[in-house]
């Protein structure tokens, strides 16, 4: 069996028993599901975003995530700081660069970011990843657009990951994870995933959550990656039919109950070397 798959549900074992600590700088949008989402995949979520409190938090986390959804000048500095905080104390920073190449200001709060801060995973949409690349993109608001999908998304993860040296996860109709020498695809998933807010960030929180108990941060963010698309299937299977209000809720449930055996069961990966 594929070795990275293994890897990933050892990581479902491990999480449950070490409840590491994850501390979220994300969106007021967003914020109650990925706090329930590290809940219930076994981790324990702290949100907290002030800069007087950002560096102390960050000490006693496991990972930290930085998610720009719902950005504002405040919340910048706070990012910057906990993340430098962060690498100071080697604990994994996972970026979310939520509609960048939408506007300036996200423009230059990714750059900052990037420019100041060592990122160990980025994980966002086509559109999103494709900016940071360097290419011109018409980002939908915080959605990829699909005038984006000319950009070959194996290309820019290889690109964004040699530039930064960062795990690279693209999320789409097929997730692409890589490290820039190796390369994940996962077919899990449900169309409906992306019709309720917040399934990318509650996904970033995931991979945060599997970072806090390894080194192997590839490996974590294909785990992430995987748990939500085997959850939107599970939410769709239970509830789907009955509209995206019940779906949500039960993403939430197919987390809480997800062990190695479910996800063995479920994964559908490839991995590959470029």
């Amino acid at each position: 069996m594929n070795t990275v798959i293994n890897t990933c549900a050892a990581f479902f074992n491990e999480i449950r028993k070490k409840n590491p600590l994850i501390h979220n700088i994300t969106n007021y949008v967003t914020v109650n599901d990925c706090a329930n989402a590290v809940l219930a995949i076994g981790a324990s979520p702290i949100m907290a975003d002030d800069i007087a409190e950002v560096e102390e938090i960050a000490s006693m986390s496991s990972a930290l995530v930085i998610n720009i959804g719902t950005l504002n000048q405040r919340t910048i500095t706070s990012m910057i700081k906990a993340a430098k905080k962060a690498n100071e104390i080697n604990i994994p920073v996972v970026l979310d660069p939520v509609g960048a190449g939408a506007s300036t200001l996200r423009n230059k709060a990714v750059e900052e970011l990037l420019s100041q801060v060592k990122i160990d995973v980025i994980r966002g949409n086509l559109s999103e990843l494709s900016f940071i690349a360097g290419f011109e993109v018409s980002t939908k608001g915080v959605d990829a657009s699909e005038s984006d999908e000319k950009y070959n998304a194996l290309d820019i993860a290889k690109l964004v990951c040699d530039r930064y040296s960062s795990i690279v996860g693209i999320t789409g109709k097929i997730d692409i994870i890589s490290d820039g020498n190796r390369y994940v695809k996962v077919a899990n998933g449900h169309k409906l995933l992306s019709k309720v807010t917040g399934t990318g960030c509650m996904t970033s929180a995931l991979v945060a959550s599997f970072c806090g108990v390894t080194k192997d941060f590839y490996a974590a963010t294909v785990a992430g990656i995987a748990a939500m698309g085997i959850a939107g299937e599970f939410a769709y299977e239970k509830a789907g039919r009955l509209g995206t209000g019940s779906f949500r809720n039960n993403i939430i449930d197919a987390l809480s109950h997800m062990n190695s055996t479910y996800f063995l069961e479920r994964v559908k990966i490839d991995e590959e070397k470029y």
